[in-house]
Formats: C-alpha cells, structure tokens, sequence
C-alpha cells in the first residue's frame, strides 16, 4: 500500500497514524493511573519482604543463608512470571495478562500473611511471585503501544514512577505498620489489588496495536474511536486527519524477533542491562534493612529509617530521569549511570570496615544512579521489538531480572560473613562492565515510532 493513501480502518498502519495524532489528554492520564495503581503495589509486595525480615529472622532464627533463600524465592516466582504472563499477553492479549497477574500476586499476598514458619513463607512468596513477575511488563508494554512516539520517554517514565514510589511507599508504611501492627500487616495491604482486577477489564480496553496485529480490525477501530472520542472531549476540539506515518508489514511472531540480524544485538543488549542493574539494585537494597540490623545492630527504626532514605533518593532519581530521557537519550543515559554507581560502590569497597553511616551514604547514591535504569529500561525494552512479540521480548529480558535479584540476595547472603568489602566490589565489577558494553552496543530510540524502529 503507498505511504500516501488512507489506510483501512483498524489495520495497524491506520492504528498507528490514529495514535500518533493524539495529544495526551485525560483519557492517557487517566489509563496511567489506572494501571499505576496495580504496578505500585507490584513494588510495594515486592519490597514487602524486605521490611519484614529485621522482625522474623529473630522471631525464626534464620541464617544469612536461609534469608537470601527466601529473598531469592519469590524472584524465582518472578522469571517463571515473566516467561508466563509475556506469553499469555502475547496470545490472549495485554488486558488478559495484567488481570490474571494482579490477581495471583494480591491473593497470594494474603496468603502470605497467614505463613506460620519458614518453609511456608517461602512456598507462598514463590507462588506470589509469579504475578508479581507478570505484571510490571505488561503493564510497560501497554502503556508503551498507546503512546506516540513524540516525548513516549517522559509519557512511559511518569507511569513507571510508580514503581519506585511504591518502593518508597512499602519502606515508609513498613516503617509505622510492622513495628506497631506486626509484620503480616504488610502483606494484608498487599492484598488490596484483588479487588482493581475484578474491574480492569471494564475500565481499560485491549491495546489497539496488539488487536490489528492479531487481525482483529473492527475491535482495533472501536477502541481507537472510544479513545479519540474521549480526546475530543478533554481537548474541547477536533482531532486532526491522521497522517500516514509507517507502512507495517504483516508478519508472524517468530524467534527472529529475539535473535534474528536485527534484533539479536538488541536482545543481548538488554538482556546485560536488566541483569546487571537488578543485580545491583535487588541485591544490596532488599538486604540493607538486614544489615543495618544485624551487622551494624542499630534498632529497628533506624533500620528502616536508612532503608527509607535510600528509596526516596532513588525516586528523585527516577523523577530526574522522567523528565530528561528524552533529550539525553537511552544510551548515553544508561552508560553514564552504570558508570556513576560502578563509582559509588568502588569507593565503599576501599573501606574495611565501613560504618553504617559510611554504607548509608555510598550505598544511597549508588541507588540513586541506578534506579534510573531500573525505570528506565522498562521504556527501552518495548521501543525494541515489534508488537507481534513485544510482550514476549519484554517478558524474556525481564526473566534476566528476576534472574539478578534471585542470584544477588544470595551472594550477599554467602559472602557477608567473610565481610561487606568483597561484596561491594563484586557488585562495582558487575556495574562496570555493563557501563561498557551499554556504551559501545546499546541502539539509540528517542523520538522514533515503534514499528520504524522494530520493523
């Protein structure tokens, strides 16, 4: 079909042009709220575990070991997630993933709350973690196909902030609940999102990109047409006349799509970034509250206070990236970020025996630099692969997160007794090398339309 004529209604080079007319207007605003609120308190149960470790690892006498195994349990559950819910978004579609996800991790939180030792905890954080591991990418390749292409980086990122925020929002509320409520509170409160995945499919539709590519053109058209319909009526005016913007070819999902001659440079890519700064983050920040308690014995409050500080540092960092991204660009960000945090960790691991203020201080601005990718990959990821296997592509690389943060709470777990400066080092390392090869390899994507760049 020539570039200059209309398009059918509902066929994706017409669902492309459609979106990439429409401002941002309520409707957008509206849907990012709406899917925020499920990925929040994916970050919150989360994080859950790590503020309520500093009460049962005294209440059940666990070692370094077992805490790192049950760290490590529920981002098992995460990559068996991720691989899931990349898939079932992939052949039943965006909406069917994020509902069932939220539903698994919210009833599964509640589970939680009922564990009487150990081994039950652990069982049921596993199970948890399957609709923990679904949903954040989902979600990320939701809102990345109802975005246009101009300022997508600032519009997907403001989402994401939500995840941080309810990192922030599970260290702050841990901070008054565990102490004062006990620690099963924290997993009551993550039950909560059981009750938004009975109305989801009611207030959000399926992605329009993901109904055309499936061939579903009269679904893609009624949605588009709801959608600027509500623009219209935010705006108080017109849209304009969609312009043709790429002419899509009509391909079937295939492993090409991961490990073909375009794509397989990009998989690899991403794949070391998601790694290395989970591997990072998860490993140092879900163990701080821990150590703080254990090795440095400060009390619980003070535990928890750190640990607080850490997270809300990070979410300024994430809010800096929000609004930068799209005039830095992807790569260089990311580059300059892993370096800034390889700098941070390597001077912590010149100290021998560093304090808990020392750790507080280095540990905080590492969290700051990559927390920014941590936010920032879950745009990168869906602007790589086409929207035939967009949500597999995202599922499989973040499996590679859920790899990381199963591997790097267990490192620690093994090496603190032999000292914190081994293990500063060794997480440096890790940053370092994904400094370079993200600097040398990574694709530029800022301001281009999803299926110019993923063809």
């Amino acid at each position: 079909m020539s570039m200059g004529a209309a398009p059918p209604a509902g066929t994706v080079e017409d669902v492309v042009a459609r979106i990439e007319r429409l401002p941002t207007s309520w409707w957008h605003v509206k849907t990012r709220i709406i899917v925020g609120v499920a990925t929040f308190f994916d970050a919150f149960d989360a994080l859950a575990i790590a503020t309520v470790l500093p009460v049962i690892v005294p209440l059940w006498k666990l070692t370094p070991p077992q805490i790192g195994l049950l760290i490590s349990a529920g981002f098992l559950g995460q990559l068996i997630g991720a691989l899931l819910f990349g898939w079932i978004g992939e052949r039943f579609g965006r909406m069917q993933a994020m509902i069932w996800s939220i539903a698994t991790f919210a009833v599964m939180s509640f589970v939680c709350a009922l564990a009487w030792d150990y081994n039950s905890l652990l069982a049921f954080r596993l199970i948890q973690g399957v609709g923990l591991g679904g949903e954040v990418p989902v979600a990320a390749v939701y809102i990345s196909e109802l975005t246009r292409a101009r300022h997508r980086g600032r519009f997907v990122l403001l989402y994401e902030l939500v995840f941080p925020i309810g990192l922030v929002g599970a260290s702050l509320i841990g901070l008054w609940v565990v102490p004062t409520l006990g620690w099963q509170w924290m997993f009551y409160i993550g039950a909560l999102p059981a009750i938004l995945a009975l109305f989801l499919r009611v207030l959000l539709p399926e992605s329009p990109r993901w109904l055309a590519v499936r061939g579903r053109h009269a679904e893609a058209q009624a949605v588009l047409a709801m959608i600027e319909r509500e623009t219209e009526k935010s705006l108080g005016e017109k849209l304009p006349p969609p312009r043709p913007v790429v002419a899509a070819q009509d391909q079937r999902a295939s492993l090409a799509d991961l490990f073909g001659p375009i794509y397989l440079r990009r998989t690899l890519v991403v794949w070391v970034i998601w790694f290395s700064a989970y591997f990072v983050n998860y490993g140092l920040s879900i163990w701080l509250p821990t150590l703080y308690r254990t090795v440095f014995k400060l009390p619980l409050d003070v535990s928890l206070r750190y640990s607080l500080i850490t997270q809300a540092v990070g979410l300024l960092g994430t809010l800096i990236c929000a609004l930068s991204i799209d005039y830095v660009g992807r790569r260089i960000w990311f580059a300059l970020a892993f370096a800034a945090a390889t700098a941070s960790l390597g001077t912590l691991a010149t100290h021998a025996n560093p304090t808990a203020e020392q750790v507080l201080i280095y540990m905080t601005a590492a969290y700051l630099f990559v927390s920014t990718i941590n936010i920032g990959v879950y745009l990168y990821t869906p602007e790589l692969y086409p929207t035939r296997s967009r949500a597999i592509g995202v599922g499989t690389a973040t499996a590679w997160l859920r790899l990381a943060s199963m591997i790097g709470p267990t490192v620690v777990g093994y090496t603190v007794a032999a000292g914190l400066q081994s293990v500063f080092l060794l997480f440096a390392a890790v940053a370092a090398i994904a400094a370079l090869i993200t600097a040398a390899f990574a694709v530029e994507t800022k301001g281009r339309v999803l299926e110019e760049v993923s063809p």
